[in-house]
């Protein structure tokens, strides 16, 4: 049960802030170990399962836009949301061959940390490009390209999908709370297909059970928090405090391992 609800914490807390779910839920478990706390991390079937307690968090979360896109055929804004999110989700579909590389990639711990110094670079990155205060439905074509192919860099355990997309919708000049609503909203198609698919894996094999049920629970209650607490942060002071929490984690995980 202790593990369980420690993945679902760290899953939940991580995978809006852009700090890197996979990242954490592969360094976390190692830095315990340092400590004498055993807790055995999850693999990549179990951390996409978890996934689903975030996507209820930001379907909840951001409930109003859900609802206009499943009314598209007559809510003109439903559609630019479904068509900006369908163009952007593209580019992660190149990940679906690549489950054994990044299942291996993450057996090296100190992998992650360099991945989340890279994250901390590109987040402070996106800081200085920052400027505009475009709203998502000002979006177009490109910007989902753009957004869409920095998503599926995300598919590195540590480099964080949400700072990805945060940072490269912010260097498309979106405003920060939109920056972040296209990044949650864009998530919500690689979230639920991920998670979905391992799930029933998951089932056919007995690995779902009451344990891995208690940290979906425990992700989507920490996950809904984590999106008002970011959203809260971006507009206060921006990406800078999470650039600087990537680069001091990364570089103390690949000191360490």
């Amino acid at each position: 049960m202790l593990a369980a609800a420690v993945w679902g914490l760290v899953q939940g807390l991580t995978e809006f802030l852009p700090v890197s779910s996979s990242g954490h839920l592969v360094i976390v478990p190692a830095f315990l170990a340092e400590l004498g706390v055993e807790v055995v991390p999850p693999s990549l079937a179990v951390s996409a399962v978890l996934h689903l307690g975030t996507l209820l968090a930001v379907l909840v979360y951001y409930r109003s836009d859900v609802l206009r896109v499943l009314r598209l055929r007559t809510d003109p804004e439903g559609r630019k949301i479904a068509l900006l999110v369908g163009i952007g989700t593209v580019p992660a579909l190149i990940g679906l061959p690549l489950a054994g590389t990044l299942e291996r990639f993450q057996d090296t711990v100190s992998n992650v940390g360099w991945a989340l110094v890279f994250t901390g670079v590109v987040l402070i990155v996106g800081q200085r490009v920052a400027t505009g205060a475009r709203t998502l439905i000002e979006g177009r074509v490109p910007d989902a390209i753009v957004v869409g192919l920095f998503q599926a860099a995300a598919l590195i355990p540590g480099i964080s999908r949400s700072g990805m997309t945060i940072s490269a919708a912010a260097g498309r000049q979106f405003g920060p709370t939109e920056a972040a609503r296209f990044s949650f909203l864009l998530g919500i198609p690689a979230i639920a297909g991920g998670g979905l698919s391992q799930l029933l894996n998951l089932s056919e094999s007995g690995g779902f059970d009451l344990e891995l049920l208690l940290g979906l629970a425990v992700a989507a209650i920490s996950g809904y928090f984590a999106i008002a607490f970011l959203i809260s942060v971006l507009q206060r002071v921006g990406l800078v405090p999470f650039a600087i929490y990537c680069l001091l984690v990364g570089l103390a995980t690949i000191l360490v391992f």
